[in-house]
């Protein structure tokens, strides 16, 4: 039992072979997609496609490709500081979704009796071991099943909406909010608690404020570069917006 206390007490969510086996997986992957620009670009050439124009692809898919990569960042970061830096940084890298990682993580930890917030406490081994198979396996779904049921899943939606157009809108915004509404449930599963439960709440309507912002910039003011950076403004500024706001809410308290 002694050798397993000092295991769990020794595991470190930092730890150098994390981190090796971490960037051999990237490497993989990034090989893989150099892999298939090359193919792509040498099939272009063959088609005669300028160089130029090539070039101009490449630069604007970039530019779209990074920006909204700052909110991912944002949650590898919110992430690391309880699970360290290699897990967010494969999860997110891969196949993981913020909105999901997130909500598993926390879920999981929840389960083993700490949570995502808490970065006072260290996790042991076990903790870590079963955090990062909840996040892993649960977005294996999203793996395995799209080749199995998509196909038949948007046939459907295909013939309902030749039959009918607007149920066939009304069917796919349904599916839509369906999926907003399991996340809300984290959002408002604390406010019976008392007022510091109403602090995500809060932080949300922040959020969609600052969203709004945007969308009134963009479609009002035509400023269109707003639109790739929308995402990342809501959450920068929800979560720097939620210090005052936790300060509020705790003074009010008090």
């Amino acid at each position: 039992m002694k050798g397993v206390t000092d295991l769990a007490h020794e595991f470190n969510v930092n730890s150098p072979f994390l981190f090796a086996i971490v960037a051999i997986i990237l490497m993989l992957i990034m090989a893989q997609a150099l892999f298939f620009l090359i193919r792509a670009w040498r099939q272009a050439k063959k088609l005669g496609i300028d160089s130029s124009k090539l070039w101009s692809v490449v630069k604007s898919s970039a530019v779209f490709t990074i920006v909204p990569a700052v909110s991912i960042l944002i949650g590898v970061i919110a992430l690391s500081k309880k699970l360290g830096l290699p897990l967010p940084w494969l999860r997110l890298s891969v196949i993981g979704a913020l909105t999901y990682e997130t909500a598993a993580a926390s879920a999981a930890a929840s389960a083993v009796g700490t949570s995502i917030g808490d970065t006072s406490a260290l996790l042991t081994a076990s903790q870590y071991a079963a955090i990062a198979w909840v996040m892993t396996l649960g977005i294996m779904a999203s793996v395995i099943l799209p080749p199995i049921i998509c196909r038949r899943l948007l046939s459907g939606v295909d013939k309902l909406e030749k039959r009918d157009k607007r149920w066939g809108e009304i069917m796919m915004s349904a599916l839509f909010m369906g999926m907003i509404s399991a996340f809300l449930g984290m959002i408002f599963g604390k406010v019976g608690a008392g007022l510091t439960g109403w602090i995500p709440v809060f932080v949300m309507l922040a959020s969609m404020v600052l969203m709004l912002i945007c969308a009134v910039l963009i479609k009002k003011l035509k400023i269109k570069w707003i639109e790739d950076y929308a995402l990342p403004i809501s959450m920068i500024g929800a979560m720097a917006l939620a210090v005052p706001i936790t300060n509020a809410v705790n003074a009010y308290i008090a």
